[in-house]
Order: C-alpha cells, then structure tokens, then sequence
C-alpha cells in the first residue's frame, strides 16, 4: 500500500493506474496546471489481459513522454499488423495503415508486450511526471457536488476533486448510474497461456505472407469450429531469466466449455485443441506451457455505458469503464490511450480556458458522442466479421448460434447518426474485404452493413421538396475532435494535404525523434456549426466541422427555400450529403411531396 499522504483536494481524480488512467495523468501532468492523483486498487506490476496492440496506440505514448521508457525496456516485441485465417480461402492479411503504407511505404507499427512490465512503466512515468499515484487503495464512491464532486476511500479517508475520471476497467462504474447495455451479441470467454517453443506467424509459408521477407512480426487470429485463437510473441521474465514465449489464447463460448471433450480450461484439452486448429498447429507442435497447472480466463462481454461523460457532475468515463468490445482487433489499449488523449484536452479546454460555458458543454456533448460513435460502429464492424466467419463455418455450432449484432445496439437512434458520420475502419476493411478496400465487398446480411442500411433508409425520394424543420438553428461553437488519433491520414473522401501526408511517412520512421512533425488533432478545440432545435437544445445536436463538411454552406443552401433532393445534392459535396442526411435522420430537415 502506497505510505505517501493523500491530500485533501486534487484537480483531477483518476480511480485505475492502467494504461488509460496512466497515459491521462502524464498527458495532465506535462500539458497542465492542474493538480493529479491516480488512486490504484491493486499493487503493480500485476497480470492483465490484451497483450497486442493497434498503432493508435504509439503517438499517444509519445506525447505522454512514455515512449522512450516503453522501447528502452525489454518487454516489448514490435509488430506490423496480423494475420487472419477464418476462411476456406485463405488468410487475409494487413499492415497497419495498409492503404496508406502502400502509397508510401513506410510502416506504420505497434507493440506486442508483457503487460505487467508494459503497465508498471506507464504508472511509473506518471508518478515521475508528477502525479500523485496511490497503489493498493480503493476507491468506494464518488458524490457530486457544486464546482466538483467529493471522492470515498474505502479506508474512509476523502477528497474533494474538482473532476474524477473512472478508469477502473470493466466493473460497473461508480458514477454512471445506468445499467450498461450489450454492444453485440457475441459475449465470450477468453482463456490463455503463456508457451516457449513456439514458430514466429511470420514464418507462415504462402506467397499471402506479407510479413515474411522482412521478418515483421504480426498477431495471428486463427478460427475454428468452437471459436477463434490468438496467438502473440510476449517477452516474459522466468525464473529470473527473460524469455521470448507466445501467448496462446481462445475465445469461446462458456457454454462449450460444458460439452464433453470441450473443458478448455483444462491445460490438457487446450493445447490438444489448439494443436489442432488450422495453421495454428503449424507453429505450435514443440510448444511447452509455461504453467502446467492452469490456465489464465477472462469474460469478454462486449458491453457500453449509456454516457460517457457529465459535466454538471464532472466526471469522465475512460476505456473499458466506457465500454469495450471484442478483442479481434487487438483495440482496447489503443482506445483506451485515445480517450485518455481526448479526456486530457477535455479537462484542459474546460478547467483553463475562457471558454463560454455554452462551447464547454459542446466539448463534452462531443467526448460523450463521437465516442459513442466509434464504439457503437466498431463493435457494428467487429460482429461483421464474425458473421463473415460463420458463414465460413456452417456446421460449427459456436458460429452458427451466433445472434449477431444485438438487435437494440443495431437500431439505437444514436448507431445510425455514427454510421452516417464514420467510416468503417480501414484496417478492418482491408482485411474483411480481402484487399478490395470496398464496403460493398461485404456481406450484405452482416450485422454491420445491416444497420447501415437501416440508417441509410432515410434517403428521401429524389423530387422531394427538402426544407429546414420548424425550430431548427445554427450556431457558430468550438468542438472535439474525437477520436483525434495522432499521425493518421483520413480515410476518403476527406482531402488530405500532401504535405501533411509527407509529415506524417516521416513521423512513423522515428515518432520520438520526430514528434515535432505532426501535431495532435485535439491540441486545440476545432471551428465548428451545431444544428439544435430551438425548443430543446439539449436534446440532439448535429455538429458540422469548419473545413471538413460544410455545414455552414449547407445552412445557407437551406435558408433559400425549398429544394428537391435531387437539385440540393447536386450542390453538396460527399461530405455535405452525408451531413444533410443526418440532419434528415434526426429530423432537423423535413422531406415533402412535390406539388
């Protein structure tokens, strides 16, 4: 337990020392003035699930100045991307940033790491940076007050907080009072080990193997008839000596682990199992677990709070307390440190800025539902997949009892704005689709293209006269740019500068060295327009980017009178379309009969 005092008031709370929690209180600490405390249940370094990450990841520990510590250490293995075999035809495989890599051909890269050594690092650097870290104390509630809120030790000591962030993982928020709702309808457990002996994945045979040539490390995620593996290179330390292993893992359904033979808890049927699984047993035949006695589980319950964030009661949900999904993309850590990037500008932006309060609201409102936004259509992407997989399986009787995308996710009205607003991830597009980089290269029944085509439903008749709704206004305001990830280039159809892009090829040789060449989307707060209903401002808003879709142009357009669909977009950029048909969605325009 930590022997430092606690003091009686801290500007920022943060309940969890994970990489979310950490990477925010290094951000605070190096780019505010503000007064940080991270309070710790558990003593680090401690074991944690998610030993893979995506390349978002990178730029935020380079801004945080945890980077260099993180590469000069030796629990990391670099990686480029993954390799996934889930169908008859072959695995399909991508690069981080695949599109872009093949334009430039740098490679864009993240880490596989022992997370217990990956962890203590980051809440080290934090303590270094001078925040107030706190391990083996426990927070037991949070109570908002005027200008604050006042946080319950569980040894009853308290501390007045001017704002707490919920960093805790994947229990139930102590500030979110709402019971959290399903993000899919796979809900899955994971079980792992730790092996040496195992082949490198990029030593897979086939002229698919990208990752062959120039020895680049990828994740391997391997399906079969009861689920899918992962199989990831980690440095550990074994009695006392540092060892290069491969963490082995499944991901199931609990109830398979009732049927005979299928207790894949067990250290024996599991590796009999994955020494079974096409492709898989081809690198894992001399494998020796590292524990012979158990093996390592974790639920996956793809789940999300109904809010994220509140700034009357001044509190911040970040990573898993926000929500999580599936880790078939290996995206929690990275989403996690994004948020933490976001939720370090939000609390800059609101505690030392002369902001209106009216534009400190609107940070918020944008916290709150651009990452809604990403959650809810990432977890639409990840059940595309797994729907592309089952169809791959239909005999299996994991992939063919798979609900797929939760129904209620699917048809929140919130899932169709952020369809409308967000791209399918190009990295899962370029594997889901097999190279094309098209969505209309999906399957058209997956849960993902589904909603969409629920959301895209709106599409007005093409003489439908389309006119403002009553009570509808604009105003000027600042924004959010969420998810504001660091070094990456837009997917189409926003342009780009190729400058920008030279900046950014440059970045990815050498972030630390060159972290000076790309700055950060959510530095500073964005130009922006919101739509509102006079009556109810609070109800919904539809934001429009200075620069990005044109709202104010569109409003303009608008204010002319009357216009069939067809003429108005004709005037309107891609962009600008996409922005009319979410003011449609939301009922801001109205769509009648031409006379």
């Amino acid at each position: 337990m930590s022997t430092q005092e606690i003091k009686a008031h801290y500007d920022v709370v943060i309940m969890g020392g994970g990489p979310g929690g950490s990477t925010l209180g290094a951000l605070l600490a190096r780019d505010s003035g503000l007064s940080v405390a991270i309070i710790e249940k558990e003593e680090f370094p401690r074991e944690h699930i998610g030993e893979s990450f995506a390349h978002p990841l990178i730029p935020v520990l380079e801004e945080s100045g945890a980077l260099p510590k993180v590469l000069a250490s030796d629990c990391w293995v670099q990686k480029y991307g993954g390799i996934f075999n889930w169908d008859p035809s072959g695995p399909s495989v991508a690069l981080f940033d695949h599109a872009n890599w093949a334009v430039d051909g740098i490679y864009r890269w993240a880490m596989h790491v022992n997370r217990s050594e990956f962890d203590k690092i980051l809440l080290d650097h934090a303590r270094d940076t001078g925040v107030e870290v706190f391990e083996g104390v426990s927070v037991s509630s949070c109570t908002p007050r005027e200008g604050g809120c006042d946080v319950l030790l569980k040894d009853g000591r308290r501390i007045a907080a001017g704002y707490f962030v919920d960093a805790s993982g994947r229990r139930n928020s102590i500030v979110a009072k709402k019971k959290r709702q399903w993000l899919s309808g796979y809900r899955n457990i994971a079980i792992w080990q730790h092996y040496t002996g195992g082949r490198f994945a990029q030593t897979l045979p086939g002229d698919w193997n990208v990752f062959r040539e120039e020895n680049l490390s990828p994740i391997g995620c391997f399906a079969f008839q009861d689920g899918w593996c992962w199989y990831i290179p980690v440095p550990k330390i074994i009695d006392g000596e540092r060892k290069l292993t491969h963490s082995i893992g499944m991901v199931t359904l609990p109830e398979i682990l009732k049927e005979p033979g299928k207790d894949f808890t067990d250290p024996e049927i599991f590796l009999r199992t994955v020494q079974q699984v096409p492709m898989l047993k081809d690198l894992i035949q001399d494998v020796t677990p590292v524990m012979s006695d158990r093996m390592l589980t974790a639920t996956n319950y793809s789940m999300i709070n109904d809010r994220f964030a509140d700034y009357d009661e001044r509190w911040v949900l970040l990573g898993d307390a926000s929500y999580f999904v599936d880790p078939l993309f290996s995206s929690g850590v990275a989403f996690a440190a994004a948020q933490a990037s976001a939720t370090a500008a939000l609390l800059r932006h609101t505690a030392e800025s002369s902001l209106p309060e009216e534009d400190k609201r609107g940070l918020w409102r944008d916290y709150d539902t651009e990452w809604h936004g990403m959650a809810e259509t990432f977890a639409l992407s990840i059940d595309q997949w797994y729907h592309a997989i089952g169809k791959s399986h239909p005999d299996s009787v994991y992939w063919s009892s798979r609900g797929g995308a939760d129904e209620a996710a699917a048809n929140r009205e919130q899932t169709f704005q952020a369809l409308l607003n967000t791209a399918f991830t190009p990295d899962l597009l370029q594997v889901l689709s097999k190279g094309t980089r098209k969505v209309d290269d999906l399957e058209h029944e997956g849960p993902y293209m589904r909603a969409y085509g629920l959301a895209a439903a709106a599409e007005p008749d093409k003489e439908a006269l389309i006119s403002l709704a009553a009570g509808v206004e604009m105003r000027s305001s600042v924004g959010l740019d969420v998810p504001g990830f660091k070094a990456f280039i837009p997917p189409e159809p926003i342009e780009f500068p190729e400058q920008a892009k030279s900046a950014i090829a440059t970045y990815w040789k050498d972030p630390v060295a060159n972290g000076h060449l790309v700055s950060s989307p959510l530095a500073e707060p964005i130009d922006c327009h919101r739509f509102f209903f006079t009556a109810d401002p609070e109800r919904i808003q539809i934001r429009s980017v200075v620069g990005r879709d044109g709202g104010a142009e569109l409003w303009e357009l608008l204010g002319e009178g009357p216009r069939p669909w067809h003429e108005l977009t004709a005037l309107l950029t891609d962009a600008q379309q996409r922005l009319a048909r979410r003011l449609l969605r939301a009922g801001m325009l109205e769509a009648r009969e031409a006379d």
